[in-house]
Formats: structure tokens, C-alpha cells, sequence
């Protein structure tokens, strides 16, 4: 008796042991799983501009789709640009050698190549002050025979004195009027930017300049501005102002 004890120990042990069952459903298997879906907002600060939303969806087949739609909120108009108007006399008093010539191409006719530094005096529109001078350099490129006058690319400055200067660039033609863009400037000029106008009277001698000014921060001085005489070919700048008489001047000019 005291010999079947063990075996029944035995079996009473391996009677107890824990079994383990498959509680997953017999059905289950011809389910397919559930579709699962996430979808959140993505809440951005005020100070951005458009709130975009995230869509991230799963599928069984383990891809995932991001979908980004932007909901911008209409920004704030822009404020229009100012354009500031500018009207100046170019007069060549033939009292500074200028224009200079240098024919460069080496043809009796004025011909691609030709140089022709210059510098001028410049009188306001009203043509009652004197307010400096040009500068610049004039390329011929073309000839026009058939309209008796040429086309230059022309580089340049217009100097105000204490206010600074504008720089110029752009196609000059000596037989209609034509535009240059404003490449820049300094003084109360700095971070301009736009167009002129120019409109020659008498090649070389007289020419009138309307400038379309933008990027300027302050209102342009009342001393350059004043009602602009209309443009003429007999047009001429006050005694006083060719005189540079200190009323007729702005101060510090260039010369």
C-alpha cells in the first residue's frame, strides 16, 4: 500500500493541471475586421493664417491615407501702394562740355558702340529752383536712320543735394518719349523703386522727367514738387534759378 502512494500523488497532480481553452469565437474567423478610422483637428495659433485639418485613415490591408485640406481664412487686404509723383527739368546749358562723344565704333555714322558720357542741370517742374544734376553714360545701340535720331541704353543718376539721388536704367531714344526703370536711390530716396517718364524737347539740350515713385516711406518735400510748368521746347528755368541765387536753390545742390 505505502508503493501506490506515489503514483497516486502523480495523478492526482496531473489531474489538476490548469488547461488552457481558445475562447475565440468559431465565427470569428469568416468576420472581417472592424474598419477604424482617426480624424482630429489640428488647432493652430491665431496668428497663423489657415488652420489646416489631418485625416489619417486605416484599412485592413495596412495603408494609410493623409489627407491635408487647408481652410485659410482670407488674409487682410494689402494696403495700396503710394505712388509718388516727381517732375524735373534736364538742361544742358552747354556750359560743362557736355555731351561727349566718343565714337568708339570708328564710323562716320553714329553706329553700335558709341560712348556718350553726359551731365546736365536739373531745374524742379516749376522751374523755379535749381536742384542739382544728372550723371551718367549713354551705349548706343542702334542707329535710326529712318526717324533721324538713335536708341542708347542708358545708365544714370539724378542728384538732389542733402536729399539724396535716383538711379535710372533703361532704353533712351532721342526721337519719342520713352520710359526707364528706377533702379534704386539713397537719401530720401532709399528703397525706391518704379519708373520715369522722359520726354525729350530738344536733343540734347532739353528734357522733362516724370517720375512714378514707390518704396519711398515719407511724403516728398514741398521744394521739389509745386505746380510743373508744361513741357515745351521754349520752356526755360526763372533768372534766379540759373543764377543759383540762394532763394532759388535747395540747399547743399550738387553741381
Amino acid at each position: 500500500m505505502a508503493s501506490s502512494a506515489p503514483a497516486t500523488a502523480l495523478r492526482t497532480i496531473s489531474s489538476s493541471s490548469p488547461k488552457l481553452h481558445n475562447t475565440r469565437s468559431p465565427f470569428s474567423s469568416s468576420l472581417s475586421p472592424p474598419k477604424s478610422s482617426l480624424s482630429f483637428t489640428k488647432v493652430l495659433s491665431p496668428a497663423l493664417i489657415s488652420t489646416p485639418k489631418l485625416q489619417i485613415t486605416s484599412n485592413p490591408s495596412s495603408k494609410t491615407y493623409i489627407t491635408c485640406r487647408s481652410q485659410a481664412s482670407p488674409s487682410e487686404s494689402e494696403k495700396p501702394i503710394k505712388v509718388h509723383e516727381l517732375r524735373v527739368y534736364e538742361i544742358n546749358e552747354r556750359d560743362r562740355s557736355s555731351p561727349a562723344y566718343l565714337r568708339l565704333s570708328q564710323k562716320e555714322v553714329n553706329s553700335l558702340g558709341d560712348l556718350v558720357p553726359f551731365s546736365n542741370k536739373l531745374y524742379t517742374g516749376c522751374l523755379q529752383k535749381r536742384i542739382g544734376i544728372t550723371a551718367g553714360i549713354c551705349i548706343l545701340i542702334q542707329n535710326k536712320a529712318e526717324k533721324k535720331g538713335d536708341r542708347y541704353e542708358a545708365i544714370y543718376s539724378f542728384y538732389f543735394g542733402d536729399y539724396g539721388h535716383l538711379s535710372v536704367q533703361g532704353s533712351y531714344m532721342t526721337y519719342e518719349d520713352t520710359y526707364l526703370a528706377v533702379t534704386g536711390g539713397s537719401g530720401i530716396f532709399e528703397g525706391a523703386y518704379g519708373q520715369v517718364k522722359l520726354q525729350q524737347l530738344i536733343f540734347p539740350f532739353k528734357l522733362f522727367y516724370t517720375f512714378y515713385l514707390k518704396g519711398i516711406k515719407e511724403d516728398l518735400p514741398e521744394e521739389l514738387l509745386g505746380v510743373h510748368v508744361e513741357p515745351s521746347p521754349s520752356v526755360e528755368p526763372s533768372p534766379a534759378a540759373k543764377a543759383c541765387e540762394a532763394h532759388a536753390v535747395i540747399q547743399s545742390f550738387t553741381d
